[in-house]
């Protein structure tokens, strides 16, 4: 039987509806937004574990968007017309206090989406990471390396989950049909972040506003490779609509790598602080390289990014200057 991508027979954006799990998240409001922007309605669904329902509240006004409180693990009826599966802890603060109920989030988080995309017809995406590469023995990672991932770790909880989410959706893909497009998420920054989130970017900008040291694993010398969250919402949208059947694995991310001194250092001299850099032991499984190879996604998505990173740290100071001082955050085009 011809499978059939009802989204496709739709007239327009407007009468389209998205579900967005783990909408509530720091990606995941942005998203909302961005498809609140194209003219869909937008299905928030979320079980807060990590997500603010604060981000994505002043998105209710419009009468397009809906929050939905709903753990993915649980199979859920709903109709949407695409799906974004962005639901999972994506920190390691996060990930590794939780990590049984981040493996299950990963897993049947993924079969529970990828059954509704079967019942309903629809394209799924399914937001997968950088971390399924590990600590790459290949540098920059391209969508071909297999990794090098320790399953037994204490980050294996989301770089395993995220791996076998993976397998899931080529599964379901080569098995039933369904229309999937997966997304490997190289590191992020933004207004949204959680301040205590653990992430490098979050950490260092929080610690020089608060007059604290700013802390480095290691020596300092591993790298990371940090796009601004609209570049990175932009090219979610753009793999969803991308026809011709890209399936992807496709990398997402900034390919200029930036050392951990270099950024401290950076963060600095943005916020003006007094603090100084100090360093701690290497932790466990902390990948040394990170960098995306991303000429798949600028030749098949026409992506790239576009956002400096010192315009982005900007954005990203003035967000949390303004959360730690009680005052309402900037909103930027």
């Amino acid at each position: 039987m011809r499978h059939i991508d009802i989204a496709d027979r739709l007239p327009s954006r407007a009468s389209r509806t998205a579900l967005v799990t783990g909408g509530a998240g720091f990606l995941g409001s942005h998203l909302c937004e961005a498809l609140l922007k194209k003219k869909y309605n937008v299905i928030c669904l979320d079980n807060f574990f990590t997500g603010d329902r604060s981000n994505v509240e002043g998105l209710l006004h419009g009468g397009k968007f809906e929050i939905v409180r709903h753990d993915v693990t649980v199979p859920i009826q709903i109709e949407a017309n695409e799906i974004y599966n962005l639901a999972c802890p994506a920190s390691p603060l996060h990930y590794q206090a939780s990590p049984v109920e981040t493996t299950k989030t990963s897993v049947l988080g993924a079969i529970n989406m990828l059954d509704l995309a079967r019942r309903l017809g629809v394209r799924i995406l399914q937001a997968s990471t950088s971390e399924v590469y590990g600590d790459p023995a290949e540098h920059p990672q391209r969508e071909s390396y297999w990794g090098n991932v320790n399953p037994i770790g204490s980050r294996a909880c989301y770089d395993e989950g995220k791996r076998c989410a993976e397998t899931l959706f080529f599964d379901y893909h080569r098995a039933h049909g369904v229309p999937i497009k997966v997304a490997r998420i190289f590191n992020t920054y933004g207004p949204r972040m959680h301040p205590n989130d653990g992430r490098v970017v979050s950490t260092f900008i929080v610690q020089a506003l608060t007059g604290q040291d700013l802390t480095i694993f290691g020596d300092g010398s591993q790298t990371r490779s940090l796009c601004y969250v609209d570049d990175l919402i932009r090219g979610l949208v753009s793999l969803m609509e991308a026809d011709g059947g890209v399936t992807g694995p496709v990398n997402l991310g900034n390919p200029e790598e930036v050392s951990m001194i270099e950024l401290a250092e950076l963060v600095l001299s943005l916020t003006g602080s007094r603090s100084h850099i100090v360093r701690r032991p290497p932790a466990a499984d902390d990948p040394r390289q990170r960098r995306p190879d991303i000429s798949l996604a600028d030749e098949v998505l026409d992506w790239r990014p576009t956002v400096p990173v010192k315009i982005g740290l900007g954005r990203t100071i003035d967000y949390f200057d303004a959360l730690l001082s009680h005052r309402a955050p900037a909103v930027f085009p």
